[in-house]
């Protein structure tokens, strides 16, 4: 069965941060992502994941104004240094903490650049950051975003992230398979999956097209878990969902997965 992680970032929000760990634990979850776990101390959340038996799977490289509404940082030319200096400190955080993938969020490409010189900034960073994460034996991925929830976001197709890793070449650099985002952009899931899997290093969800838990809008959950078992995926899904309710409410989909 697929492996599963709670997204810290939008589950358990009744809770403090750092309090979430022990909620997702008590729920039945054996792994946590974090969006941007820097707010926290890197010996504050290594205790709350040895005390909890979790592992920490997944964050992002700081992404500048990004979360704000600005163009963030990966894509912009003249910011290069500004994200080499978000990759240390991811770099930090991801060596110390154990953490198996990080997460390079594109970026807005800004109204003043045009599209090849933010695609090759782009490129660029990416190198940069696979090359460090490398280093530490921790796979660098990126992923595409949905164009209504970000407008002028620099990857927003399979065919975007499938020419990005091409022009990249780096053999530790995939993709993050967003199941909402790609479904808002019209992607047939299970061909996507079952013809990139190979390149896939993680995998979120939440359905369609509210965001929400699964079984709340129109992504037949429990097959396409079902056909990543069958294609063999060994990675980890993210559920990275706005619950309906509390948290502990949304969480009828993994009843048949708690503790397999």
């Amino acid at each position: 069965m697929p492996h599963f992680a709670a997204n810290l970032s939008l589950l358990f929000r009744e809770y403090p941060l750092l309090d979430r760990f022990g909620a997702a634990r008590a729920a039945g979850f054996e792994a946590v992502e974090i969006q941007f776990p820097y707010e926290l101390s890197i010996d504050d959340i290594r205790r709350e994941l040895d005390i909890n038996e979790l592992d920490l799977v997944l964050i992002n490289v700081p992404a500048g104004d990004l979360m704000q509404g600005g163009d963030g940082l990966a894509c912009v030319p003249g910011r290069e240094q500004l994200f080499r200096l978000g990759v240390m400190e991811a770099l930090r955080y991801a060596e110390a903490l154990d953490v198996s993938c990080v997460n390079v969020l594109a970026g807005r490409q800004p109204q003043d650049k045009e599209l090849l010189e933010c695609l090759q900034t782009l490129s660029q960073n990416l190198r940069y950051a696979a090359e460090a994460f490398q280093s530490i034996g921790v796979t660098t991925t990126f992923e595409a975003i949905n164009t209504w929830d970000m407008p002028r976001f620099m990857i927003n197709t399979m065919a975007h992230m499938q020419e990005m890793r091409e022009a990249v070449d780096h053999p530790t650099l995939k993709m993050q398979f967003d199941c909402y985002h790609m479904t808002r952009m019209g992607e047939d899931l299970m061909t996507a999956l079952r013809e990139n899997l190979d390149g896939i290093g993680h995998i979120q969800f939440a359905d369609v097209p509210g965001r929400g838990q699964p079984g709340t809008g129109k992504i037949d959950y429990p097959a396409l878990f079902n056909q990543l078992d069958r294609l063999g995926y060994h990675g980890y899904c993210g559920a990275e969902y706005h619950p309906t309710g509390h948290t502990l409410e949304s969480l009828g989909w993994f009843e048949p997965y708690r503790g397999s």
